[in-house]
């Protein structure tokens, strides 16, 4: 019995192992997924900008421009 003494595992090599071996699957089960989303195409939705039209409508709602200046942009921007 004498000669067992220091080869097993402590409280803290079973602690350091499980903590590892968690470490791994997560790892695993991450790479995983983010392969999945890449295969399907699954990419981030970034907002629309929005069109110069909505963007002079904005103005007009916030009072930056008067009912004329809106009117004489909004023909000129339609011409274009």
């Amino acid at each position: 019995m004498m000669y067992w003494y220091g080869h097993d595992m402590g409280g803290w090599g079973y602690a350091w192992m499980s903590i590892g071996m968690l470490i791994f699957w997560v790892l695993v089960i991450g790479a995983i997924v983010i392969g999945i989303r890449f295969a399907i195409g699954e990419r981030p939705s970034y907002p629309q900008l929005p069109t110069p039209e909505e963007l002079l409508a904005q103005r007009f709602a916030r009072g930056e421009i008067n009912d004329k200046e809106y009117t004489d942009r909004l023909t000129a921007l339609r011409q274009r």
